[in-house]
C-alpha cells in the first residue's frame, strides 16, 4: 500500500516521532497506519530496554490533588535538559495523578494502568516517551495520602515534592488558616529535610548510635580537662541529655523551630493554631523527595569528551 506525505505527517501528530521514524514505519508496514503505529511501539519498547541501563538521576517531582487523595510522584531522567521539556513534564504529572486516582499498590501495579487518553498502559507510555524523548525515563518512586487534610508542595520547578497530611477535627478541613499551615509545614520540610516526623518515629538503633556517638564526644572533652574517668563519665552523661534534644530538633519536624516563627517550636505553633481555631490539628506524616537523591551519578570528563570527539 503506497502513502504520501500527508500520511507521514499524520503518523508523526499520532505519536510524536521524528519524520524519518514515522516514514520508516510506514515503509515496513506498507502504509497500514494502524500497523506502523504498533510498529513504532514495538520500536519504543527496544529503545527503552536498550536505554535501560544507562544512569537517570535529573527529572522532576511532581505532586498533585484529585479529590479526596493527594500524590507525589519522582520520574527520572538523564539529563536536566530533558527534565524542563513539555511532554517529559506533563508525563510527570500525569502519572502522580494516576497515583492519587487510582491507589495503585505498588510500582508494578501503576505501571499496568491505563493511561488517561489512550489506549496505552503506563508502562507503554513511558516506552514511547523514551522513544520520542531519546533519554531513559523512569518512575522511581511515589507516595499518596486519601485520609485527612493533605497539602502538596513543589519546590523549585520540581527538584523538591512534599505532602504534608494532617488530622483535623470537623469545621477545619477548609479552613483557611489550616491549608495555610500545611503550604508552612511543607515549605519547611523542603528547606530543612527532617527525616522523622517526632522522636517516636525515630529507630531506637538510630537514637542509640547516635546517644553513643555524643556520650564518646563528651567523655573525651571533659578528660581533656583533666577530669578524673569516673567524674568525665558521669558528667558527660548530663551532657549528651542536651545533645539529644538538640539531635531531635535537627531530624524531627515537630521539634525543629517553625521558620516564620523560630521561637516556638513547630509543635507548639500547630497547639497554638487549634487553640485558635477552637479545633485539634496533629500532623500525621509527610513525604519528601528529592528529584535523584540516593542515585550515583555517572562522572564525565567534558573536556576529555570534547578532545575525543575531535581527533
Amino acid at each position: 500500500m503506497a502513502f504520501t506525505a500527508k500520511d507521514v505527517q499524520k503518523l508523526r501528530e499520532m505519536t510524536g516521532v521524528g519524520m524519518m521514524d514515522c516514514k520508516k514505519a510506514l515503509t515496513e508496514t506498507d502504509g497500514d497506519m494502524d500497523k506502523a503505529v504498533a510498529f513504532l511501539r514495538e520500536k519504543g519498547l527496544a529503545a527503552a530496554q536498550k536505554k535501560a541501563g544507562r544512569i537517570a538521576a535529573e527529572g522532576i517531582v511532581a505532586a498533585v490533588t484529585e479529590g479526596a487523595a493527594s500524590a507525589v510522584v519522582e520520574v527520572n531522567a538523564e539529563t536536566d535538559f530533558v527534565a524542563k521539556n513539555d511532554s517529559f513534564v506533563s508525563f510527570a504529572a500525569d502519572v502522580a495523578k494516576i497515583v492519587a486516582d487510582k491507589n495503585p499498590a505498588d510500582l508494578d501495579a501503576l505501571m499496568g494502568l491505563p493511561y488517561p487518553g489512550s489506549d496505552m498502559t503506563v508502562l507503554q507510555m513511558q516506552q514511547e516517551k523514551i522513544m520520542v524523548i531519546g533519554e531513559n525515563i523512569q518512575i522511581r518512586r511515589f507516595e499518596r495520602y486519601e485520609t485527612g487534610v493533605t497539602v502538596p508542595y513543589v519546590h523549585m520547578g520540581g527538584r523538591i515534592g512534599v505532602l504534608v497530611n494532617m488530622e483535623v477535627s470537623a469545621g477545619l478541613e477548609t479552613n483557611e488558616k489550616v491549608i495555610e499551615l500545611g503550604k508552612d509545614l511543607a515549605m519547611q520540610i523542603a528547606a530543612m529535610r527532617p527525616m522523622y516526623l517526632d522522636s517516636t518515629s525515630v529507630d531506637p538503633t538510630v537514637v542509640e548510635a547516635e546517644r553513643q556517638i555524643q556520650l564518646a564526644k563528651a567523655v573525651e572533652e571533659n578528660k581533656a580537662k583533666d577530669l578524673p574517668d569516673d567524674k568525665a563519665e558521669a558528667i558527660a552523661e548530663n551532657m549528651v541529655k542536651g545533645r539529644m534534644n538538640k539531635f531531635f530538633e535537627e531530624v524531627c519536624l515537630v521539634n525543629q523551630p517553625f521558620v516564620k516563627e523560630s521561637k516556638v517550636t513547630v509543635e507548639k505553633h500547630v497547639a497554638n493554631l487549634a487553640k485558635e481555631l477552637g479545633g485539634t490539628i496533629a500532623i500525621k506524616a509527610f513525604t519528601r523527595f528529592e528529584r535523584g537523591e540516593g542515585i550515583e551519578k555517572e562522572e564525565t570528563d567534558f573536556a576529555a569528551e570534547v578532545a575525543g570527539m575531535v581527533k
